[in-house]
């Protein structure tokens, strides 16, 4: 499969009264690193909301490894851990420089139309794009 690494420099902001990254930046990072791996595909997420269209997030899990802390430099691999033609789950894992893992997750969405939020087909709206999907899953790593 496809695995786009995008790099986050840790900002003090981002931490908690424990020094350590507050639970919900991660999901921020995670729509980073989604984000770059549409670039990756060869696409601009702002595109399909010019068609009217926006894909939103319907779910979404986070596992905590090791902490993430300021000044640490991490990557976020992301990648397409499933897709159906309507809705795709996106995979992430925050990795230390070293290789070490320190937070997992995955992300839901499903594309719909911006006015009444009834699901869009991908497959048939965005034709390019499903083949890129499928393609990236397909992918050796």
């Amino acid at each position: 499969m496809k695995v786009i690494e995008t790099p986050i420099q840790v900002r003090y902001q981002e931490t908690d009264m424990m020094g350590v990254v507050y639970h919900a930046n991660y999901l921020v990072w995670f729509e980073i690193g989604r984000t770059a791996f549409i670039d990756g595909l060869g696409f601009k997420y702002s595109e399909i909301e010019k068609e009217g269209v926006v894909s939103p997030v319907i779910d979404a899990q986070v596992s905590f490894k090791k902490p993430v802390r300021y000044g640490d430099d991490v990557k976020v691999h992301t990648w397409v851990e499933s897709y159906d033609g309507l809705r795709v789950s996106y995979g992430y894992a925050v990795m230390f420089e070293n290789g070490e893992t320190a937070v997992t997750g995955e992300t839901k969405h499903v594309i719909v139309k911006k006015d009444n939020f009834r699901p869009v087909s991908i497959r048939k709206k965005f034709p390019d794009w499903h083949e890129a999907y499928l393609a990236a899953m397909e992918e050796e790593g």
